[in-house]
């Protein structure tokens, strides 16, 4: 792979673009291509992908990209993705619930096609994440909307209804915490010798490893039905662009900042508890690092919530598209 030397943020977002397109060519065996242009012609050249906008709007400085489908005039979804992914991840399920909703799905600083942003501009928290996407909401004039969360989206949703109580009309939360029950024992105890920091040798290399390819398929083959059914595309567009020196830093540093979430629970659950939004609960029930007792604790603060274990692993949309926007059509459709 070429070194790109790169010292502003927005070159850096450029090169950035260059290489993802580069990537995602060579993930389907495409002789070659330079930009994201690339990508996007792909997907738009399947069926499933038909009717998605791709567009890019400026937050505080920074470019956010996202994609958009359906009718403006139609009921919201806002499709937060996890990590280490991007809108990529809604590909499938988009095209399959444009008909009866408006979806609008951002890639957040640092992943997919938006803006890496300097540390200068943009210190990468949590808190700070969701302040931006708080912005784009408002630069995109999303008013009232259903949060889609998954993985990293739960705690930027999670603050997101808990900041604008009014604008979240209901919850789709697929393999996303908010209890400590849903998080594995040893994944738990990483999260917290991270945030007490410094990190010595042994925990820098094992979140090393976590950015790494073989971290990322991981996260995508684990627990499948069957590795055949996931796109490659998906978990080397993910890796190639983790690998990139201030993508790199910026999803370290979440991973870092993710034990903050944990101490945000109890304001999320007063949440839940208080307001009682429709939910909906997606789980793919083979992960092995959120696991499927995260959905049942849901019932704690929402009892009326509506609970589905999908045989699938983490990234369940790889497999169960189709599973999930038929319960998405029913619970929200009407």
């Amino acid at each position: 792979m070429n070194t790109i030397n790169v010292t502003s943020p927005r070159r850096m977002a450029r090169a950035t673009r260059r290489l993802t397109g580069a990537i995602v060519a060579t993930a389907l065996g495409m002789a070659a291509a330079t930009s994201p242009s690339a990508a996007i012609a792909q997907e738009r050249s399947t069926p499933a992908a038909t009717g998605i906008r791709y567009k890019s709007v400026a937050v505080d400085g920074i470019t956010i990209f996202y994609r958009e489908a359906g009718d403006p005039a139609k009921p919201t979804i806002l499709l937060l993705h996890g990590f280490p992914a991007s809108s990529h991840e809604f590909r499938t399920l988009m095209p399959l619930l444009s008909a009866r909703f408006h979806l609008v799905a951002p890639d957040y600083p640092g992943f997919g096609f938006s803006d890496a942003p300097s540390e200068a501009r943009f210190a990468p928290t949590f808190a700070n994440l969701t302040t931006v996407m708080d912005g784009f909401v408002r630069a995109v004039g999303l008013t009232r909307f259903t949060i889609y969360m998954q993985d990293f989206g739960g705690p930027v949703g999670f603050r997101l209804a808990v900041a604008h109580p009014d604008m979240v009309d209901g919850l789709i939360i697929q393999n996303a915490n908010a209890y400590e029950v849903s998080v594995a024992a040893d994944v738990l105890k990483d999260m917290r010798t991270r945030a007490a920091g410094p990190l010595n040798a042994k925990a820098s290399a094992a979140l090393e490893g976590m950015l790494s390819l073989e971290g990322t398929k991981f996260q995508y083959l684990t627990g499948v039905r069957d590795p055949a059914n996931v796109d490659p595309t998906s978990y080397r567009l993910d890796s190639f662009v983790q690998a990139l020196p201030q993508q790199h830093r910026i999803q370290r540093a979440l991973i870092v900042d993710y034990y903050d979430n944990v101490r945000q629970y109890p304001a999320w659950h007063a949440y839940l508890k208080a307001r009682q939004p429709k939910t909906l609960i997606l789980w793919g029930k083979n992960d092995p690092i959120f696991l499927p007792a995260g959905a049942d604790a849901y019932r704690a603060d929402l009892p009326k919530a509506e609970v589905h274990l999908l045989n699938t692993g983490h990234f369940a949309l790889e497999e169960d598209a189709e599973v999930a926007a038929k319960h998405i059509l029913r619970t929200f459709g009407e």
